[in-house]
């Protein structure tokens, strides 16, 4: 009798892991498009006021472009993910291609937009180490252009496409943990935390790490750092070329 009233106690409740891979199973990908717009929204609350909506001194329009693409990749991320969840496999292959535009678009503005906006720093706000922190947003560039057009590549092997997907909209959040992470040269460590709760999944749901964490997060890391060096030590080989950038 002890023995059936455990099964019933069970089945009725089942065990707290269990839930907690189904949610995974299930949510994961969603929450963690919630995750990474909280993060940039968070983030960008602390400057979008005086530096977007009212700023003292007008900003190149780019800057407004930039932000509408980035805004529209975020809300189509989120959207793909829901599609995804409700099975309108159907209807996110259609909206897919909307999403190789933007994402197309995004290394182009975001490129065009660093660029125009460290020379608008430098020769009109006359803010210090311009050039240094260029590097900044050029290599957040750098990782997302280097998986997403692989993410469009394997878009029909769901595993690859959106471990893909998530790693190159995780390398778009750098900025917003760059406008809150205290300090400030460890904001990388916030877009390596979103990357890993996906090897985190991994690992509850497959008991492995997939290949694609295990390519892309050390060459991650390996650029991340250099990039920090550089942006915090100005070391003259890229500010040379920061300059001509600039010019």
């Amino acid at each position: 009798m002890v023995t059936a009233a455990s099964s019933i106690a069970q089945g009725s409740s089942p065990p707290f892991g269990n839930m907690v891979r189904s949610v995974l199973r299930k949510y994961f990908y969603f929450l963690m498009s919630l995750l990474i717009i909280a993060a940039i929204v968070y983030g960008f609350s602390f400057t979008i006021e005086k530096n977007l909506i009212h700023p003292a001194v007008p900003r190149p329009w780019i800057l407004y472009v930039h932000a509408t693409i980035f805004t529209a990749w975020l809300a189509l991320f989120l959207l793909q993910t829901i599609l995804v969840r409700s099975r309108r496999v159907t209807w996110h292959r259609r909206v897919g291609g909307l999403g190789v535009v933007l994402g197309s678009l995004i290394p182009i503005v975001g490129v065009s937009t660093a660029i125009v906006m460290g020379r608008f720093d430098m020769g009109v706000l006359h803010l210090p180490d311009v050039e240094n922190f260029l590097i900044v947003p050029l290599f957040d560039m750098v990782c997302f252009t280097s998986t997403f057009p692989l993410a469009v590549y394997w878009r029909k092997q769901p595993e690859l496409h959106r471990r893909l997907m998530l790693v190159a909209s995780c390398a778009l959040t750098a900025a917003g943990f760059g406008r809150f992470v205290h300090p400030d040269y460890l904001f990388y460590g916030g877009v390596d935390l979103l990357i890993l709760l996906g090897v985190v999944r991994d690992l509850i749901l497959d008991r492995r790490i997939h290949r694609i964490y295990l390519i892309v997060l050390p060459l991650f890391l390996v650029g991340q750092v250099t990039t920090t060096y550089v942006a915090w030590h100005g070391v003259p080989f890229w500010v040379r070329i920061a300059h001509r950038l600039l010019e």
